[in-house]
């Protein structure tokens, strides 16, 4: 098959979502990445699964075992003792060191779940991602983080309050499958506020740009990629992107703040000329 990049990977008719995460792995931190091989592991998860799935009981039983078979005794599990590892979101990482963020472990679950034929889609919590597994009663939602345990309503609440702070009213919406893009953009942004967090400006500048691939309409990766360029020393392209962010939307609530970024910036590169 002819090698595509993230950016053709996202505009396939059906998006591969784990090889689209492993591109993205690529093309940001691992330039000599062999998908794959990831990818062969993913389907070699698949056959070991296949061996106790009970493929005559229903998808929501499948479920329950799959999720057993992985974070159990496959020993796939949350890194909740180094949270913010920016490895914790790259796809190949996550399956070298069977440790990752509730987002990648959700992407493992759903890509072997596809190799097996079982329906399962990402559920975006806010703060936190789950998983679930259509049922007769209503899907069954399952944690990776948390060993793939199985969650009720109450405990999806629970899970959003402790990860967000939030003790508003639940809104049913949350527990909607969300697309293979909403996923890969929600991987990105940890990523993102990881590197910035860490003061990591070179690995945030492509993480940003791939993000504007799958969001191009968002004029806040415009802004971010001035900023990020800036912090770079990078200060004509920061100009650049500055300028593009105020042109989209001029009437934006911090459109004072960036347009003194530019005219600083625009100073200092002026001293240096």
């Amino acid at each position: 098959m002819e090698t595509l990049t993230f950016q053709q990977e996202i505009h396939l008719e059906h998006i591969n979502l784990a090889r689209a995460a492993l591109r993205f792995s690529q093309e940001i931190g691992y330039p000599g990445l062999a998908i794959e091989r990831y990818l062969q592991r993913l389907d070699d998860l698949a056959d070991a699964a296949r061996l106790s799935m009970p493929f005559q009981e229903s998808p929501v039983q499948q479920g329950v075992s799959l999720a057993r078979y992985l974070f159990q005794e496959s020993g796939f599990q949350g890194n909740s003792q180094k949270y913010n590892d920016p490895r914790n979101s790259y796809l190949n990482e996550v399956l070298d060191r069977k440790l990752g963020l509730p987002i990648s472990l959700s992407v493992i679950f759903l890509a072997v779940a596809e190799r097996l034929g079982l329906p399962a889609d990402g559920i975006g919590l806010p703060g936190h991602f789950i998983v679930g597994v259509p049922g007769p009663d209503g899907p069954l939602f399952l944690d990776p983080f948390h060993g793939g345990q199985q969650l009720s309503v109450i405990d999806c609440a629970r899970l959003v309050e402790l990860s967000t702070g939030y003790t508003g009213q639940f809104l049913s919406e949350w527990l909607q499958p969300v697309d293979s893009w909403v996923i890969l953009t929600r991987m990105l942004y940890n990523l993102r506020n990881v590197y910035i967090q860490q003061d990591k400006w070179r690995m945030a500048l492509p993480v940003v740009e791939h993000m504007l691939f799958l969001q191009p309409e968002h004029p806040d990766h415009l802004r971010d990629l001035g900023t990020i360029h800036r912090q770079n020393g990078e200060l004509r392209q920061a100009i650049i992107y500055y300028e593009r962010y105020l042109n989209k939307v001029p009437d934006a609530t911090d459109a004072d703040l960036v347009q003194r970024n530019l005219q600083e910036t625009a100073k200092v590169l002026a001293s240096l000329n």
